[in-house]
């Protein structure tokens, strides 16, 4: 499986605005949810809500994986942003969040769900790719980025 199997570059954005973890859920949500890729967008942010109450998705590294699992959601659906700013996550580092990779899978699908999350946090915990992604100028370059690096895990 790969990153760009479940990633459209419409779902990539180079400039969250939310200042919080909640507003860059409430943000990735309703762009999911305005290209089509979701049809209930409170369902979705309540899932992700939830999960982020059981631990945060700060995974270190400046990154968040935030990831829920919705019945409704027929297949993996995905969206990237880069805060330039970064944002308070409550990271298992305790520092700040500037990539949020958000992951959505139906209910069902554990062993996808699995997968793609450790695919994608071997993505970004290259510090090269790391930096390029986090300097990117637009979605078609950060995904153009995410498919080059994807296929140098296969």
């Amino acid at each position: 499986m790969k990153i760009i199997d479940f990633l459209k570059q419409e779902n990539c954005i180079v400039s969250l605005t939310g200042k919080t973890r909640d507003d860059i859920l409430i943000e990735l949500t309703e762009h999911i949810s305005n290209t089509g890729e979701i049809s209930n967008k409170d369902n979705v942010l309540t899932a992700l809500l939830e999960r982020e109450k059981l631990g945060s998705t700060g995974i270190g590294n400046n990154i968040a994986i935030p990831h829920a699992k919705i019945a409704d959601v027929q297949d993996l659906v995905a969206a990237f942003g880069i805060s330039r700013e970064g944002i308070e996550f409550a990271a298992v580092d305790n520092q700040p969040v500037n990539l949020v990779f958000l992951i959505l899978a139906n209910s069902d699908s554990s062993s996808k769900h699995l997968k793609a999350l450790a695919r994608i946090s071997r993505l970004l915990k290259n510090d090269m790719f790391h930096n390029q992604v986090i300097n990117a100028k637009s979605s078609s370059e950060v995904y153009n980025l995410i498919e080059e690096e994807d296929r140098k895990l296969a």
